[in-house]
């Protein structure tokens, strides 16, 4: 599902107003504290400004599993600004945030230390649509995080997305994939991606994501959604997230004034 997104106005960043609707799944309103996104909360509330160097590229920026099981974290992790992600590899309007929407713009936030990711990797497109390539995309990019290229490859796959019908993500064309990314084949990723190895952290995303959602009625708060600084943007302004200058000038926002 493609969907055109209209320029969105200063209305949207600041009220967080008349966006359209974009998403792959149901999504459900509201903020997890019931107002706009927090200004430079940071980490243990601190404010400090980054002084580091910029990551050279996503190859060099930190990325590891989250303790929960279920959330692979990349970015400098004393970055002020968290974003958690909910996407689905097979999902098209997260390949067009990914490719073309905000996606470059929080990565240019991470590379500068200024932003951390959290993903939340569901696969609920499988069933909807039939075939495995979501689950097979999920473990294969868990597999990927072991040599430290989840980044990498996640841009890779987006890039690479095929059709939403088609189950494209079989077994060899994610590994041809691999390939694209410096150093990431090698006979322990193959086996791994060839065996569904992570099999348990795909079904404890998927699960991650659909408890997401369950306060608004239903499994999953749709793909892609956003959380800033503890901040879900609402559905009907997810558009945001497709307009590159809204959503930098969103995320600066939410950043507020440095220390």
């Amino acid at each position: 599902m493609r969907r055109a997104h209209r320029r969105l106005t200063a209305a949207v960043v600041t009220g967080l107003l008349g966006a359209a609707v974009v998403s792959c799944g149901p999504g459900h309103q509201g903020a997890a504290d019931g107002g706009g996104p927090r200004q430079g909360s940071g980490v243990g509330g601190r404010s400090t400004s980054r002084t580091e160097a910029e990551y050279p590229g996503l190859a060099d920026v930190p990325e590891k599993v989250e303790p929960d099981g279920s959330t692979v974290l990349v970015g400098d992790p004393r970055a002020r600004m968290t974003v958690r992600l909910y996407e689905d590899p097979r999902c098209p309007v997260c390949e067009e945030f990914e490719t073309s929407g905000g996606g470059p713009v929080l990565t240019k936030w991470v590379l500068r230390h200024k932003a951390k990711v959290e993903y939340t990797m569901a696969s609920f497109l499988d069933p909807r649509l039939g075939g495995d390539g979501s689950k097979k995309a999920v473990n294969a990019l868990r597999a990927a995080l072991e040599r430290g290229k989840f980044a990498e490859y996640h841009a890779v796959l987006y890039r690479n997305q095929p059709a939403e019908e088609v189950d494209g993500f079989t077994d060899a064309r994610l590994l041809q994939l691999a390939g694209k990314v410096k150093g990431l084949r090698s006979p322990s990723f193959d086996a791994a991606v060839r065996s569904m190895k992570y099999r348990g952290f795909v079904n404890s995303a998927e699960s991650a994501y659909a408890a997401a959602g369950r306060g608004a009625g239903h499994a999953g708060p749709g793909t892609p959604t956003a959380v800033v600084n503890g901040y879900q943007i609402p559905v009907e302004s997810n558009g945001m997230l497709f307009d590159p200058e809204v959503f930098d000038t969103f995320l600066t926002r939410a950043d507020g004034p440095s220390a």
